[in-house]
Order: C-alpha cells, then sequence, then structure tokens
C-alpha cells in the first residue's frame, strides 16, 4: 500500500507500528456552523483511506476531535473564538451551539455514509490534560508569556516548519500571520488564551497562569497522544492544516516527547468554487449538504462526485458536474439492481481496483476499472459480487439497489435500438428512442451500456 507522505515528499510503501494495528488521528470539525461540502470533501478522503486500510486486513483505531473551544477567527491567535461568535449569531450559549452542530456534522457523516471513528474526542473534554502539557512545555523552556497568553517559542524548535518545508527563519514577519509586538517570532503561536480584559467568556478555565482558555493547537497534539500513544502511524486533514495547525501539533508534541509525532501526514486538496476561490465559512461562500438535499441530490451523489478526482488535486464544484455525478450514480444504481445475486467475482477487475486504491488512495482510476468491469462479458452475477466487493471501498450503499421494472417489450426496442448503434444507424435508433420515450421510459448510454428507466421514477 502506496501513501503520499507530506513530511516527505514522495508515495511511501505504508508500514504501521504494529503488524496489524494502526492508529490515526483525523482533524475533526471546529463546531460553530455547519460543515460546508469543501470540508466533507476532506472527510471523504478519510473515510476511504480507512476503509482501504480495512480492507488489506488492518485494525484500524481513529481517533477524530471535537473542536468545541480555542479556535480563533485569525491564524495569529487574534480575534474572537469561533464558538462565542457562533454563540452571538444564534443568540445561544457556546455549549447548546457546540451540541447542534456537533450532532449536525454527526448527520453530515451517516448521510455521506462515512464511518464513524473509533473515538470521538472534544477538547473541553481534555482540559485538564491540555494544562498538564503546556506545563511540560513550560518546564522545558518552550513558552513564554505576554499580555494576552502563554506563547511557543518556534525558535526553540529546531525542525520548525519541516513539514511545509519552510523554515521558521524564512517567513517574514506578517506574512503568514497578522503582528503582534510582544511576539519573539512571527510564527509563536499561543498553548494558552487568558480571557479578554474587561470582559467575561462563556468558556474559562482555571490554570496556573490564569483564567482562560487552550489555544487551538495544544488539543490535537494532546488528545492524539493520549489515546493513540507518542508516535502515531497516520495523521491526516485539509492541505490548509499544513502550514500553521499541523505544523504547530508536531512543534508541541515533539518538544515534550522527543520522538517523532506523526510517521505519515496526509492532506487532501481544496474544493474549489467555479470562480476558482476556495469554499470558506469566512468568506461566506460555502454550500452545505442540505443545500445538495434542498435540490434533490442524493449525498451520495456528491460522495461519487468527489471520488471522480484524486484527493491531492483540486476539484471545481459546480452544479452541472454535480448532476452528472446524480445521474452516474442513478445508472450505477440502475445497472446493479439488474445484475442479480452475487457468486463468485471477477478476479482480474478486482485485482486491477485493489492495485489502483492501494496506489495512495487512486479511486478515479478505481471507478474506471468498476465501468470497465461492468462492461465486460463476464456473466452478471460475477459482476455484482465485485461490483459489491468494490463498494467496500467506495461506499455508494449499491448493496441497496434494487431492479427497475421495465415491460419485456420496452427491452426488446432497447436491445433493437443497441443492435441499430452498433451497425451506426443512429437515425434508426433514435426512432426507436422516441417510441421508448412514448411509453413512458428513457434510454440512457452509460460506460457499461444501454439501461432503461421510467421517465417519471421506478416503476
Amino acid at each position: 500500500m502506496l501513501l503520499y507522505n507530506t513530511l516527505t515528499r514522495k508515495k511511501e510503501t505504508f508500514k504501521p507500528i504494529f503488524k496489524k494495528w494502526v492508529t490515526l488521528y483525523t482533524c475533526g470539525p471546529t463546531v460553530y456552523n455547519y460543515a460546508h461540502i469543501g470540508n466533507l470533501r476532506t472527510y471523504v478522503f478519510e473515510d476511504i483511506l480507512v476503509r482501504v486500510l480495512e480492507i488489506n486486513g488492518y485494525n484500524v483505531k481513529r481517533v477524530m476531535n471535537i473542536t468545541d473551544v480555542g479556535h480563533l477567527t485569525s491564524d495569529a491567535d487574534e480575534g474572537e473564538d469561533k464558538l462565542e461568535k457562533g454563540a452571538q449569531r444564534e443568540h445561544k450559549t457556546v455549549w447548546e451551539i457546540a451540541k447542534f452542530y456537533t450532532q449536525a456534522f454527526k448527520k453530515d457523516m451517516a448521510d455521506l455514509n462515512l464511518l464513524p471513528p473509533t473515538i470521538w474526542a472534544k477538547a473541553t473534554d481534555h482540559i485538564k490534560e491540555q494544562i498538564n502539557w503546556i506545563k511540560k512545555l513550560e518546564k522545558k523552556g518552550f513558552t513564554y508569556k505576554i499580555t494576552d497568553g502563554i506563547y511557543f517559542d518556534t525558535s526553540k524548535f529546531k525542525t520548525y516548519g519541516q513539514l511545509h518545508g519552510q523554515a521558521a527563519s524564512d517567513l517574514r514577519e506578517g506574512a503568514r500571520v497578522e503582528k503582534n509586538p510582544e511576539k519573539r517570532n512571527p510564527t509563536d503561536f499561543a498553548v494558552w488564551k487568558f480571557a479578554p480584559f474587561g470582559q467575561k467568556r462563556q468558556m474559562e478555565w482555571l490554570s496556573p497562569w490564569g483564567e482562560g482558555f487552550p489555544g487551538w493547537h495544544i488539543e490535537c497534539s494532546v488528545m492524539a497522544q493520549k489515546y493513540l500513544g507518542e508516535t502515531i502511524d497516520l495523521h491526516t486533514g485539509g492541505i490548509d492544516h499544513i502550514p500553521i495547525h499541523h505544523t504547530n501539533e508536531i512543534a508541541q508534541a515533539e518538544a515534550v516527547t522527543g520522538k517523532t509525532f506523526v510517521n505519515y501526514w496526509l492532506h487532501g486538496a481544496f474544493l474549489k468554487l467555479d470562480k476558482g476561490d476556495k469554499m470558506a465559512k469566512s468568506a461566506n461562500n460555502f454550500i452545505t449538504l442540505q443545500t445538495l438535499k434542498d435540490k434533490k441530490i442524493n449525498p451520495l451523489a456528491y460522495r461519487y462526485f468527489v471520488l471522480g478526482t484524486h484527493y491531492r488535486k483540486p476539484l471545481t464544484f459546480t452544479w452541472a458536474a454535480l448532476k452528472g455525478a446524480q445521474n452516474a450514480l442513478d445508472n450505477l444504481y440502475a445497472i446493479a439492481g439488474e445484475l442479480g445475486e452475487p457468486k463468485i467475482g471477477c478476479a482480474e477487475y478486482e485485482e486491477k481496483f485493489m492495485s489502483a486504491v492501494n496506489d495512495d488512495l487512486n479511486t478515479p482510476k478505481g471507478l474506471a476499472v468498476m465501468w470497465n468491469m461492468l462492461k465486460s462479458k463476464n456473466p452478471p452475477a460475477a459482476k455484482k459480487a465485485s461490483l459489491l466487493k468494490f463498494d467496500e471501498i467506495l461506499g455508494l450503499d449499491l448493496v441497496k439497489a434494487k431492479p427497475i421494472r421495465v415491460p419485456v417489450e420496452i427491452k426488446q426496442l432497447a436491445e433493437e435500438r443497441e443492435i441499430l448503434r452498433n451497425k451506426k444507424d443512429f437515425a434508426g435508433a433514435d426512432i426507436i428512442r422516441e417510441q421508448i420515450k412514448k411509453a413512458g421510459f428513457r434510454v440512457e448510454d452509460t460506460p457499461a451500456g444501454a439501461i432503461v428507466k421510467p421517465i417519471n421514477g421506478h416503476k
């Protein structure tokens, strides 16, 4: 199994710490608003990773955090806490906001057929552990105090910036974060923030340094190591986490343990809008899964759409492309429903499919193998067996596909049309298509051949 490791900038053969166990930490949501479909693209790629690991015989212990405190609106550790801001927006408590959007996120996961993590880890359930970690950093001389909090001194961590290939000394003041005149280095980051003077936050805790709350980055280092050990196999997230969040995680983890924090870092690329903009809640240009459902689009059509592009390549979202994915998925369900009961699969295609997904989760190639298998001359029962095997990775719920009831005479017309198409008599084929349409059915040409559907849904 080959995986592209952000840390080494190359594909590597995956070798876990333990023979049959894999430790995986996936950065979860900040629960102050709905996840947008750009966020959800990352969770789909992580789900594929888990499924591929499991089909290769590994037991995966996966932790996903729920950030319900400490994620500020600026990467410079400035501005409002996103949960506090969400509470102001909706006139609720931060606890109510966190609970509501955590449940909404889990509903999105279920709609997209995403496997749940082994452990959900909430930041607010681990305040004590985070304070203890900061104490260790302080004892080792990695922190200092300024007006608004306790900061990690990145100049003390010699390999800071290794994940994104830029040393701390090379970063210009204000190049990626806003200037703070009290910080020793532009890349220094807060591990503990003091409550703003004259303000009463809803989430504050006592600490050796005064009342306040943890910085965003500390939670992931602490919770990953609590549940998975000082060195873990895999850590994933979006590419936007590389230069700051994940870089800071490495620093504060390895500063304490002196050990490699993560062996393999995997990152998913952005989902972009057709104008080229990154989808982001901060820019108020985000689309939620509910938006798709309101437009009668199956959430699994979005999953199919995402699988059509490699997770490390940017993906441009358009409604036309999504509707194309919906149509392709509907056709796939229709084909799957007609294949009957599964028997022994198509070994050649199963081998090709596994080769694709084991090569850095290459789902576009895997989908191509799937469609080639469906249009092959293998028996329907064999195709069905292999299709269900592929779906253990693809997660499109094909086991629920039901046959479409089409009258025998309509099927015969479709077969006659296919014969004419093969003879390149497209005019004659079009005449038959119209006959089928008048009978209340439509013919769709797919990579696996023509299929017939009722015009007004299944009958």
